[in-house]
C-alpha cells in the first residue's frame, strides 16, 4: 500500500525524550524523522542543561582538588582557582563525545534527521525552516518533545555577561569574584554550589522561606549547612525589587531587595524557573493549547487531545527530569503504535547535582505525616562507615523509612558522596514492595557506601523492637 504520509512518527526535539521515541519506534520498524533546531543533537539536556551542568561539577571538583572529598572546598587556596576556559575544556570535550553518540545511534536505527525548527502547518504537517529555506513533511503520529528554556528574568534582560540564565553558565568567559542567584531551584542550588566551592562567594535569594520544598527537611537542612560552610549566603523570604547597572569597568549589578537591602554582584544568575518552548510551534493550527508556561497537557499514554500527537519529557511538566523523560518517550512511540506498555513505574530517583550531591526516591517524612502515615527512621553516617573514612567524607547522612506496621521500605533519603548511584539499590527494594528484613538479611561489600543501608536498618529496627 502506499505510504500516506511521509514518515509514520516525526519527533519535534531531540532532547532524551525525542530520541527515545524515535528509537524506540524505529524498533518497530516504523518510518522516523527528529526535527532539531539546534545545531547538535540532544536538545537542551546536551546543549546547555543536565550534560554540560554535571560535568561542570565534576571539572569544579577537580580543579579544587577535592574529587570525591568536597569537604575541603572550604578550604581551597585562593590560587587553586581556574579559568573558566580550563572549567569549560572538559565541558566541550564530552558535549562533542556525546553529540556522537546520539548521532550514532539514530543513524544507526535509519532515523532521518531534519535540520531546522517546526511549527504545524495542520496536525498532520509540519513546516521546518533552516536558514532562508524551509520543507513540508508529515507523519502519522507526531511526538511533540521541544523541552523548555529559561523564564525570562522580570524587568531586566539577560545580557549572557552580568545578568544570566542557567543555559549562560557554560558560556561564561570568565570566573566572577561575587555571584548572586536568584530562586532556590535545582538549578540555582547546583550553581550556587559549584561556584561557592570554587571560593566564590555567593548569595542565594528565595522567596520561600526553605528551598527545594519537595525533599526531606532534614537533608535540605544538612544542605543549606554545608553551603553556608562555604560562603554563600541564604536571603530566604526575599524578593527582588530591581536591578541596576553600575558604571564600568567592569560592570557590576546592583540587586535592591524589597526588604530594603542592596547587594552588589559581577553576575547574576536567574533561576526562577523555565517554561515549555512551545511558543514557535503554532499549536493552535494542530487544536492544541498550551497553559500559561507553554506545557502541554497529556493522559497517562502521553496523548494530547488530538490522538495522533502525543508530548513527553519537560513539556508536559512534572518531573521534568532527563531519566523520566526518556521513559515517557518510549512509553508515548509504544501507544503510538498499539504496543502494549505499562505505565510509568511509580517509584523513581530524584538526583540533585550540588556539591554535596543529595538524592531521594519515595516519600519524605514531611509527607508521611501529613498523610498520617506510621513510620519509623534508621539512619546511617558516612563518618561511621569505613567507605566514607576512606573518601574523607565525614558529613553524609543517609536515612530510610519504614512502615512502623508492615516494616515495608516507604523511602531513601541521601546527601553525601555517590547518593544518585547509592539511591538505586533503595529504588529496587521499594519498587519490588521489600522492607526492613531484606536489608537485615542481606550481606554488602566492604568497605562501601552501600553498608549504610545495613546500618540504618539495624538502627531502625532497634527503633521498632523498642
Amino acid at each position: 500500500m502506499p505510504r500516506t504520509y511521509d514518515y509514520d512518527l516525526v519527533c519535534i526535539g531531540s532532547g532524551p525524550a525525542g530520541q527515545r521515541a524515535a528509537v524506540q519506534s524505529a524498533k518497530l520498524g516504523k518510518c522516523v524523522a527528529v526535527v532539531e533546531k539546534q545545531q547538535c543533537l540532544g536538545g537542551v539536556c546536551l546543549g546547555t542543561g543536565t550534560i554540560p551542568s554535571k560535568t561542570l561539577r565534576e571539572a569544579v571538583l577537580f580543579f579544587s582538588r577535592i574529587a570525591g572529598r568536597y569537604d575541603r572546598a572550604r578550604s581551597a587556596p585562593p590560587d587553586a582557582r581556574p579559568t573558566a576556559e580550563q572549567l569549560l575544556a572538559k565541558v566541550d570535550e564530552v558535549l562533542g563525545r556525546e553529540q556522537n553518540v546520539i548521532e550514532d545511534q539514530l543513524r544507526r536505527n535509519d532515523v532521518t534527521i531534519v535540520r531546522g525548527e517546526a511549527s504545524f502547518s495542520d496536525s498532520h504537517t509540519l513546516v521546518v525552516r533552516a536558514g532562508d529555506g524551509w520543507r513540508r513533511i508529515s507523519a502519522a503520529n507526531i511526538v511533540i518533545a521541544v523541552g523548555t528554556q529559561p523564564a525570562p528574568p522580570p524587568g531586566v534582560a539577560a545580557d549572557g555577561e552580568v545578568v544570566i540564565t542557567g543555559d549562560d553558565v557554560v558560556k561564561l568567559k570568565q570566573i566572577p569574584r561575587a555571584m548572586a542567584v536568584v530562586g532556590g531551584s535545582v538549578i540555582g542550588i547546583e550553581y550556587a554550589s559549584m561556584f561557592s566551592a570554587l571560593g566564590v562567594p555567593v548569595t542565594l535569594i528565595e522567596k520561600r522561606q526553605r528551598p527545594l520544598e519537595f525533599l526531606d527537611r532534614e537533608i535540605v537542612d544538612e544542605l543549606l549547612h554545608q553551603m553556608r560552610h562555604r560562603n554563600v549566603t541564604f536571603r530566604l523570604g526575599e524578593t527582588v525589587e530591581s536591578i541596576e547597572m553600575s558604571d564600568g569597568p567592569p560592570r557590576r549589578a546592583v540587586i535592591r531587595l524589597e526588604s530594603g537591602k542592596r547587594l552588589v554582584s559581577d553576575v547574576v544568575l536567574f533561576s526562577a524557573g523555565r517554561i515549555a518552548a512551545t511558543r514557535p510551534l503554532n499549536l493552535a493550527s494542530a487544536g492544541l493549547d498550551a497553559d500559561e508556561r507553554g506545557r502541554l497537557k497529556v493522559d497517562q499514554t502521553f496523548r494530547t487531545c488530538v490522538p495522533h500527537i502525543f508530548a513527553a519529557g519537560d513539556v508536559i511538566g512534572y518531573p521534568s527530569l532527563a531519566a523520566t523523560s526518556s521513559e515517557q518517550g518510549r512509553l508515548a512511540a509504544c501507544h503510538a503504535f498499539g504496543i502494549e506498555a505499562g505505565p510509568m513505574a511509580a517509584h523513581f530517583p530524584i538526583g540533585i547535582y550540588a556539591i554535596p550531591e543529595i538524592s531521594m526516591v519515595g516519600a519524605p517524612e514531611h509527607e508521611l505525616t501529613e498523610r498520617k502515615v506510621p513510620y519509623e527512621t534508621g539512619v546511617a553516617r558516612y563518618r561511621e562507615i569505613a567507605r566514607g573514612q576512606i573518601l574523607g567524607d565525614d558529613s553524609g547522612l543517609f536515612k530510610m523509612l519504614f512502615h512502623r506496621e508492615d516494616r515495608r521500605l516507604l523511602g531513601v533519603h541521601i546527601i553525601g558522596t555517590g547518593a544518585t548511584e547509592l539511591v538505586h539499590i533503595g529504588q529496587a527494594v521499594l519498587g519490588l514492595g521489600g522492607g526492613i528484613d531484606y536489608f537485615l538479611q542481606t550481606v554488602f561489600n566492604y568497605p562501601t557506601l552501600a553498608e549504610c543501608y545495613k546500618v540504618a536498618a539495624l538502627d531502625a529496627s532497634n527503633k521498632l523492637r523498642g
